[in-house]
C-alpha cells in the first residue's frame, strides 16, 4: 500500500523546481508534493474539455505519469505548473479527438455559432433559495453549457485564477484571444443565475478528499512499479 503525505508535511514544502530536482535525484516520494499542489487545477482543466468526471480524473493520473517520465524535458524556461497543465490539456484533447468529438480552442468567432442561443432563457425567480450543494451544481451546469474553448478559458481564468498570460501558455493561444473568450464567456454565463447561487466560482468542480487521495495513490503506485527514476534534467538555458 502506498503511503501518502499528510497536510502538515505539505506546509512549507519546497518550490516546484526544487521538488523536480530532488525527484530526479532519486527522492521519488516527493513527487506527491506536486500532485497535491496541482490536482485540482489539472482536474478542472481536463474536465473543462471532456465534461466527464471519471475521464478527467483518469487524465489527471495519466498527465502525472507522463510528466514524471519526461521530467528532463522540463528545463525551467516556463513555470512547472504551466508545463504540467499543458500535458493534461493535450491528453484531454487527444481523448476527445479519439472519441470523434470536435474541440475548438479559443478563437475569435461569434459565440452564437456554438449554439449558446439554444440555452433556456427563463431564469429561476430571485426568490428561489439554494443550498450550497444545489448552488454548486447550478454553477457547474451553467459552466458546462459553455462552448468548447470558452469553457477552458473560463475555468483557468475565473476558477483557477490564472492570469491571461498563464492561460494563454497553457492553451497555446494569445492573450488577446484569452481576453476575448473570457469576456464572451462571462456574458454567456447569465449573471443572474451566477449571483443567485450564493457560492463562489472557486467552489465549482471540487477535487479533494478521496478523489485526490485516489489519484495520488494510483500515480505513486505506477511510478514505483515502473522502478525507474527520470534521468537528470538540465535546467540551464537551451
Amino acid at each position: 500500500m502506498v503511503e501518502t503525505m499528510s497536510e502538515a508535511v505539505l506546509e512549507g514544502a519546497p518550490s516546484d523546481e526544487e521538488v523536480v530536482e530532488r525527484v530526479i535525484a532519486g527522492e521519488t516520494a516527493l513527487y506527491e508534493i506536486l500532485m497535491r499542489r496541482y490536482n485540482r487545477r489539472l482536474y478542472r482543466a481536463a474536465r473543462s474539455i471532456t465534461r466527464d468526471d471519471a475521464e478527467a480524473e483518469d487524465i489527471v493520473q495519466e498527465a502525472y505519469v507522463r510528466a514524471y517520465a519526461h521530467l528532463r524535458q522540463f528545463a525551467g524556461n516556463a513555470k512547472f505548473s504551466t508545463w504540467l497543465t499543458r500535458i493534461a490539456v493535450y491528453e484531454a484533447l487527444a481523448r476527445v479527438k479519439r472519441n470523434r468529438r470536435t474541440i475548438s480552442l479559443p478563437g475569435t468567432g461569434d459565440e452564437t455559432e456554438y449554439g449558446m442561443d439554444n440555452m433556456k432563457s427563463d431564469d429561476p425567480s430571485p426568490e428561489a433559495r439554494f443550498s450550497e450543494g444545489e448552488a454548486r451544481t447550478l454553477i457547474e451546469t451553467v459552466i458546462d453549457a459553455l462552448p468548447d474553448g470558452y469553457r477552458s478559458v473560463f475555468v483557468l481564468r475565473e476558477i483557477e485564477g490564472l492570469s491571461s498570460a498563464e492561460a494563454a501558455e497553457c492553451l497555446e493561444t494569445t492573450e488577446e484571444n484569452i481576453r476575448v473568450q473570457l469576456h464572451r464567456s462571462r456574458r454567456m454565463l447569465r449573471k443572474s443565475l451566477y449571483d443567485l447561487a450564493h457560492v463562489g466560482g472557486s467552489d465549482a468542480f471540487l477535487f479533494m478528499g478521496e478523489r485526490c487521495d485516489r489519484v495520488v495513490r494510483s500515480v505513486l503506485a505506477r511510478i514505483q512499479n515502473a522502478g525507474a527514476v527520470p534521468p537528470v534534467a538540465d535546467f540551464g538555458p537551451r
